[in-house]
């Protein structure tokens, strides 16, 4: 047998307890650095806590770093919101999300012991005094440290950060730390307002703004993938690379919920955030260090670089409903969703190529593509490497493409489902006598490869670096600024009509324009397509969206 030959039960093994090693450093952690060295007591309030984010993914995500002794020794949880609600009621609404298992509702009654529920406005100083008697008297000190979690409507932030700051704040040596969700801002110049209204109360180091895509795994990976390995690192470039794209799908469409999402579309809810923190991560130069203000420090300098946007290089689409489906979700279109307007020119798909003025990166497109209602749920980043130089093989690929060329090498970074990294590479067909080339994946699917370990879910992670005081995956204002002077100005065109709304219909594979744009600027994506006409989208041969989950 062969000694270097790896077993992969004795690997799974290996990275489970590497595993438990790095989790049990950072408990230490957070004792260490969350304490500060000086108050071991800790409160942390969820501002929205009758909320949906509340019950799907903050609840659950604090109950996760609970079980697994993540949060410190000296906590409580406050829930507030205007909603007249028991404790009891908002977990009783959010059990469902917790996956608590059988042997777990002994501590899960230990976490609930640790919460509590209070009702109040959010414009009224003396329900902020309210709040404060109570977190003092459940910490019995005034000097707790302090977390506020706002999943809130971007109308209330104002005030309530304001009350928060005048009316919560710890006593020294306690410090205070705020979490913002999404949006921030609807523009440019909102954006700025509010964070011009923020640091009138709150330094930069106490804001988190939230991003939850920073939070997940192949996200954070992007960044040892690039610069732990050589081999990359060399071909990082203009010179190897043809072209990057980066793709968000939803097989749902707005679900009753269309009159949020008309306000802002999908530019602002997934393009402007999401997409345009990825490419950062993309095409950054390396930092000086993993520290988070050298990371955020490089992908601010390459946002910078990015150019205007040209209205050309922007489409868009609305979705409209598959009569012929049997499922009455997949036979509304999106104006059919009672809280949208019928004139509504809110964009429910978008794909806009950007590109880079640097050293590293001219000439190379970045493709952002995002929509809901389509045939998946998925997100992936995907890096197109150029053509080979040289005829050598082009008879032998002639098998393989009309064109006789061999197909580009790709890398792969599927973010959801499923998470997984694999290279697209050309090989001899198993068995041929010649020189058949065939595609095939060099495949590290994480289900498989690393079964048994737990990747921790976005909000866990995140939730888990605001107790550290960890910045390197929350989004700076300055990186804020410029995402937002990237695509104001699309948006300005999208409000004029100056860019045509194309209709495609619910759970198709998307639009075919983009697809035409994207190939247009040197994107080739090798696919069995079957578009219904020239000017709509299609949907995909089943088979090939059956082959690409599996990846």
């Amino acid at each position: 047998m062969d000694k270097n030959k790896t077993n992969p039960q004795n690997l799974t093994t290996q990275v489970v307890q590497a595993a438990d090693c790095i989790f049990e450093r950072l408990r230490s952690e957070i004792s260490r650095i969350g304490s500060g060295g000086r108050s071991n007591s800790h409160i942390f309030f969820i501002f929205g806590a009758s909320g949906d984010l509340a019950k799907k993914k903050i609840y659950p995500a604090l109950w996760w770093l609970y079980r697994d002794g993540f949060l410190p020794e000296h906590i409580r949880i406050i829930g507030y919101a205007r909603s007249q609600l028991t404790i009891e009621k908002i977990f009783e609404n959010a059990k469902k999300f917790m996956k608590i298992q059988d042997d777990e509702h002994e501590i899960f009654e230990k976490f609930v012991s640790i919460n509590s529920y209070i009702n109040g406005s959010y414009d009224n100083k003396e329900d902020f005094g309210k709040l404060n008697n109570e977190a003092n008297k459940l910490s019995k000190q005034e000097s707790a440290h302090r977390l506020f979690y706002l999943a809130l409507p971007p109308s209330v932030y104002e005030s309530v950060t304001e009350l928060i700051s005048l009316h919560c704040r710890p006593k020294s040596p306690g410090w205070l730390r705020l979490i913002v969700e999404k949006p921030f801002g609807k523009d440019l110049e909102s954006s700025n307002k509010l964070s011009t209204h923020l640091s009138k109360f709150f330094t930069e180091e106490e804001i988190y703004r939230i991003d939850h895509y920073l939070g997940k795994e192949m996200v954070q990976n992007i960044i040892v993938l690039r610069f732990a390995n050589q081999i990359l690192s060399r071909v990082w470039n203009r010179d190897s690379i043809a072209a990057v794209i980066i793709i968000f799908k939803e097989d749902i469409g707005t679900q009753g919920r269309g009159g949020y999402f008309d306000e802002f579309g999908i530019i602002r809810d997934v393009i402007q955030n999401h997409l345009m923190q990825i490419l950062s991560i993309v095409a950054m130069e390396k930092p000086n260090s993993t520290k988070g203000e050298d990371i955020r420090d490089e992908k601010v300098k390459v946002l910078r670089s990015v150019l205007p946007i040209k209205p050309e290089d922007v489409v868009i689409g609305q979705y409209v409903g598959d009569k012929d489906s049997k499922d009455p979700e997949r036979q509304q279109g999106y104006l059919d969703d009672k809280g949208v307007p019928k004139d509504s020119t809110t964009p429910t798909y978008a794909q806009v190529i950007l590109s880079i003025n640097n050293e590293r990166w001219a000439g190379v497109p970045f493709i952002l593509r995002a929509g809901k209602a389509l045939n998946e749920k998925k997100a992936e980043i995907r890096i197109q490497f150029r053509d080979s130089p040289g005829g050598m093989f082009e008879e032998d690929a002639s098998q393989q493409d009309s064109n006789h060329k061999l197909a580009r090498d790709e890398l792969v970074i599927r973010v959801q489902p499923n998470e997984a990294i694999y290279l697209k590479v050309n090989t001899k067909r198993p068995g041929d006598m010649g020189f058949s080339i065939e595609e095939t994946e060099l495949d590290l699917t994480y289900g498989q490869r690393y079964e048994g370990v737990k990747l921790p879910d976005a909000y866990e992670r995140l939730i888990l670096d605001v107790f550290m005081g960890s910045k390197i995956n929350f989004v700076r204002s300055d990186e804020l600024q410029e995402a937002w002077r990237i695509v104001d100005p699309i948006l300005a065109e999208i409000e004029k009509k100056n860019i045509p709304m194309i209709r495609y219909k619910f759970g198709s594979f998307g639009i075919r324009e983009a697809f035409d744009a994207a190939a247009k600027h040197g994107y080739i994506f090798r696919g069995t397509y079957v578009w219904k006409n020239e000017r709509s989208a299609t949907i995909a041969n089943e088979e090939q969206t059956k082959a690409e989950n599996k990846k």
